[in-house]
């Protein structure tokens, strides 16, 4: 349901309350009469030093969403986008097709999750085959990623996990670092690379490694709002994200 401001659009978003880089990454991008409406799901901000502390913090995860969903619905939002990359990656209970099936069913509005806009934004690049991966994750994360996207018919070429030590963490890594990281899984093989983990603060930094390398970068967070705006009807060009926001 629109209103003044949201003219066009009003969107939910969902995203960890540890996460301080959705909201402002999602605000920069969006357009005239658009509003985001972020919903913070409650999870404690644990260490993430070992395997077992991700699986236990993505357990967490599982468990806050659904009240997230409900609280959201208050502002009736046209659309929800869940802006917690992990949990769309994560093979459990849910895999993300059944998970969007889940929420939408107890939303009764499109849902959408960042392993899907990061597979519909591939797509969209025509014949990407071989990629490269940056995640925030320790190892039972990365796999879980990697697994996802071989699976949907990619060759991970290479991957990079920062090994952040919170959720909360993530969204410290210094620019400098994330820019290193473009370089180290970067070959020429490599048609695309890709970065997940929504609290790392990758968006301007994918727009500038595509000048750098000549070849698409795409950052999670522009991923799921470019396709929340086009699964939409919004076809609006927005600049400073990189090519996906531009020419797609």
């Amino acid at each position: 349901m629109p209103d003044t401001l949201g003219s066009r659009l009003k969107l939910g978003v969902i995203t960890p309350a540890s996460n301080t880089i959705v909201q402002p990454e999602f605000d920069a991008m969006r357009p005239r009469g658009v509003t985001n409406q972020v919903m913070r799901v409650v999870i404690p901000d644990t260490p993430v030093g070992s395997e077992e502390e991700f699986a236990t913090m993505m357990s967490a995860v599982r468990t806050s969403i659904e009240a997230a969903i409900d609280g959201i619905l208050a502002c009736s939002p046209a659309a929800i986008a869940m802006a917690m990359s992990a949990e769309t990656f994560w093979e459990g209970t849910l895999d993300a097709n059944a998970l969007q099936t889940h929420l939408e069913s107890r939303a009764h509005v499109k849902v959408i999750l960042g392993a899907q806009a990061c597979l519909a934004a591939i797509q969209r690049y025509g014949g990407v085959r071989r990629i490269a991966l940056i995640t925030p994750y320790m190892p039972a994360g990365d796999a879980q990623v990697r697994r996802s996207f071989t699976d949907s018919g990619f060759e991970v070429v290479n991957l990079l996990g920062l090994k952040c030590n919170s959720p909360l963490l993530m969204a410290h890594e210094p620019l400098e670092r994330l820019r290193r990281a473009v370089r180290e899984v970067d070959d020429p093989s490599v048609e695309l690379i890709l970065q997940v983990g929504t609290n790392l603060a990758f968006g301007k930094i994918a727009a500038e490694a595509e000048d750098w390398l000549g070849k698409p970068v795409l950052a999670v967070n522009s991923c799921t709002y470019w396709h929340a705006l086009r699964s939409l009807g919004i076809e609006d060009r927005i600049e400073g994200f990189g090519s996906l926001l531009i020419e797609h």
